[in-house]
């Protein structure tokens, strides 16, 4: 269930697209374990991108958004953004500033996440695999 968006510059090649989605998933992974990870990739122009009102004023700057049940374990979390943040940088090194990429992460209760038709509070497995996780 746990959802990665990255936002980044168009010019990646498909097999580096793919090695990165699958180090993201990974990272995700070892995080949460829910099953239905996505990563998503939004790629722009770069002159669809302005920095501080200025387009072209320099590299591009990714962002990526986890949206994603609650996780209260710091160590898991550095743990998770260090390999994001590296697949990242692997992926898009020569295209955009991987240097100042940031992760937000959005953390939701169980009860205000649905999955397959329930809220996350309602199937036992989720429940059992947070608790676990933030114990």
């Amino acid at each position: 269930m746990p959802q990665m968006f990255v936002e980044a510059p168009e010019g990646v090649q498909p097999a580096a697209k793919r090695k990165m989605m699958r180090a993201i998933t990974e990272a995700i992974d070892e995080a949460y374990p829910i099953p239905d990870v996505r990563v998503w990739l939004r790629e722009y122009p770069p002159d669809n991108v302005a920095t501080d009102g200025r387009i072209g004023a320099e590299p591009v700057k990714p962002v990526c958004f986890l949206e994603a049940p609650e996780l209260t374990s710091l160590e898991a979390k550095s743990a998770m953004v260090t390999k994001i943040l590296a697949a990242v940088d692997e992926a898009y090194r020569d295209l955009a500033n991987t240097e100042e990429t940031l992760i937000l992460m959005n953390h939701y209760p169980l009860e205000n996440a649905a999955w397959a038709g329930r809220l996350g509070s309602e199937m036992p497995e989720v429940v059992a695999a947070i608790e676990k996780l933030n114990a």
